[in-house]
């Protein structure tokens, strides 16, 4: 997208490919970010300032939200409780599109909420949540919202004079953002479109149902957002239908509902931990004293131990001391050599004791567990992000089989085709060294080929010439290989 053509903008393209998987709202946003941010950051890095923004937006407007059903103290917690929420630590700092829906999906929640103020701007409010959802992640995500709000709108205190302006304002917002995309698709591409409509529509039919992975999947990536937000509607059982309360549950049960209707992935879940994000930051500062203590002492503990195995790690990396540690990290990235620039270890052993020293000095408080929580988990994010991540892309990253690629076929090889590569696989081929690969009628007459298989797969093809075999460093798992056609 980084291209000047319509074609890109209208469609995103991985590897010349179309891809068809989500709206582009989020692919228009991180090339945005690449393209103004690239003489600070290699254009990937400044791409991922997209999912920055999202999240930016999506912790302001969960803390909006959860200030005006429950006041300023929850208000603050609230991000707090997102950022140290296992389902989100991932996704809220990768490039990943599923975060324009959970940003869409709490903004039409502050919408709803708004509502019961000024009818008129929370319609407005709500009708760009929608549209947001849709554009960035699809049809499912926007249904989500719209059956949040019909459900909101059962309830009395939503029932008011201007709710009928509102509802319609908020339907020519949405429909404002959604409609001028899928008409220039299909103006412009009618074959795209239907490839794409047929995947929206498959998008909300309904899966397997609830599963056992369902189970796992929220168990793990919710906490500790689940059992807070169970606590605070145990404590307000009696009084679950008062709008404060009865918005956020019932978005949570829709949320959650779709979530057991789908497969079980975690991008699916993300959405629900929005509503779950404000029920818990409600339900924080009312815990009883022993589990306080419990979720204190835990997270403690926990963090202790991870921030002195981050270190062990970055000390042996750095040193190939203790040996036994040194052998764990050098085995899956055979070759990798460590150099930390002085200014990133200083700033890491900064970060430990800023944790240490607020951690030991935050005053006793119904916020004290939660905040102790989510400043953990932020110090560990920074200290592998600071120590360990050169190690951990050295193993992930395909840029040494693309450039191990590039100097086997040389300067215009003409068509390469493919066979079972991968969508990473065919992106960081062209995005390292511009490699691009075909399928198909396409490929039919291609002079070189390239495959993916593992190791023990046969390596002779009849009618090709085997010229390279390559892996990434530590991969016992996956061979890349490169034919040419006799």
């Amino acid at each position: 997208m980084a291209g000047k053509s319509w074609q890109t903008w209208l469609v995103p393209h991985v590897a010349g490919d179309p891809w068809l998987a989500n709206p582009p709202l989020y692919y228009w946003l991180a090339a945005l970010c690449g393209q103004l941010f690239q003489w600070l950051l290699p254009w990937h890095d400044a791409a991922r300032l997209a999912t920055t923004l999202l999240g930016a937006g999506f912790l302001i407007t969960l803390s909006t939200s959860v200030r005006h059903l429950a006041g300023l103290s929850a208000a603050l917690i609230a991000p707090l409780l997102a950022i140290g929420t296992l389902g989100l630590l991932i996704p809220i700092h990768d490039a990943q599109p599923a975060m324009v829906g959970v940003f869409g999906f709490s903004l039409a929640l502050l919408g709803l909420i708004q509502w019961q103020k000024t009818t008129l701007g929370g319609g407005l409010l709500f009708g760009a949540g929608v549209g947001v959802s849709f554009l960035g992640t699809g049809l499912d995500a926007a249904l989500l919202s719209i059956v949040a709000g019909l459900l909101t709108l059962l309830h009395p205190a939503w029932r008011q004079r201007g709710s009928l302006i509102a509802v319609l304002a908020a339907i020519a917002v949405a429909l404002v953002l959604i409609l001028p995309w899928p008409w220039l698709l299909n103006e412009r591409a009618p074959v795209l479109f239907g490839r794409w409509w047929a995947i929206e529509k498959s998008s909300i039919v309904p899966q397997a149902g609830f599963t056992h992975a369902h189970f796992k999947l929220l168990m793990w990536a919710s906490w500790p957002l689940l059992p807070l937000a169970a606590w605070q509607v145990w404590l307000e059982r009696r009084r679950l239908w008062l709008p404060q309360m009865a918005l956020p549950l019932m978005a949570s049960l829709v949320s959650l509902w779709i979530f057991f209707l789908g497969s079980p992935r975690p991008t699916s879940l993300l959405p629900a931990l929005v509503p779950l994000g404000m029920l818990a930051a409600m339900g924080a500062g009312r815990l009883r004293r022993g589990a306080a203590n419990a979720f204190d002492w835990f997270g403690m503990v926990t963090f202790s131990l991870m921030n002195t195995l981050i270190w062990l790690g970055a000390i042996a990396l750095l040193t190939g001391t203790p040996a036994k540690i040194a052998k764990n990290f050098t085995k899956p990235a055979p070759g990798f050599i460590a150099h930390t620039p002085l200014i990133i270890i200083v700033l890491a052993i900064l970060v430990t004791l800023g944790w240490l020293v607020f951690t030991l000095r935050l005053r006793r408080s119904p916020w004290r567990a939660a905040t102790r929580w989510s400043i953990g988990w932020a110090t560990v994010w920074l200290l592998i992000t600071a120590l360990w991540l050169p190690w951990i892309d050295y193993g992930k990253s395909y840029r040494l089989v693309s450039a191990d690629f590039s100097q086997r076929l040389g300067k215009n090889p003409g068509c390469i085709a493919r066979r079972n590569l991968g969508l990473a696989q065919r992106a960081s081929l062209d995005y390292f060294n511009g490699i691009r690969t075909t399928s198909g009628d396409n490929a039919k007459n291609c002079r070189y080929l390239i495959t993916q298989a593992t190791p023990q797969a046969e390596k002779s093809l009849p009618n090709w010439k085997l010229l390279l075999e390559t892996s990434r460093p530590g991969d016992k798992s996956e061979r890349l290989r490169l034919y040419r056609r006799n």
